[in-house]
C-alpha cells in the first residue's frame, strides 16, 4: 500500500511521457501536412488549383491531425497521439 492517497509518478516519468507525446504528435502533424500537400499538388493540374491553394489543403489537413492528437491526449492519458487503445 502506498503512503500517499494518490500515487504520483516521478517528475522524470512525466517529462519523458510529455516528450514522447510531443514528438509523436509533431511527427503525425508534419507527415499529414506533407502527404496532403503532395496530394494537393497532384490535383493542381486537373482541377486548376494554385500551389498556395494546395498548401492550404495541406495546412487544413495538418490542423485536423493536430486537433485529433490533442483530443487523443485529453481522452486517455497516454504518451501517444493515437486514438487507438493501447498505443
Amino acid at each position: 500500500m502506498s503512503d500517499t492517497p494518490f500515487p504520483v509518478p516521478s517528475t522524470e516519468t512525466v517529462i519523458k511521457g510529455a516528450k514522447t507525446y510531443v514528438r509523436d504528435l509533431a511527427e503525425r502533424v508534419i507527415a499529414t501536412f506533407l502527404q496532403a500537400f503532395v496530394g494537393g499538388l497532384v490535383l493542381t493540374q486537373p482541377f486548376d488549383l494554385g500551389m498556395w491553394e494546395a498548401a492550404a489543403v495541406g495546412g487544413v489537413a495538418a490542423a485536423g491531425s493536430l486537433l485529433k492528437g490533442l483530443v487523443a491526449r485529453w481522452r486517455d492519458v497516454t504518451h501517444s497521439a493515437s486514438l487507438a487503445k493501447g498505443v
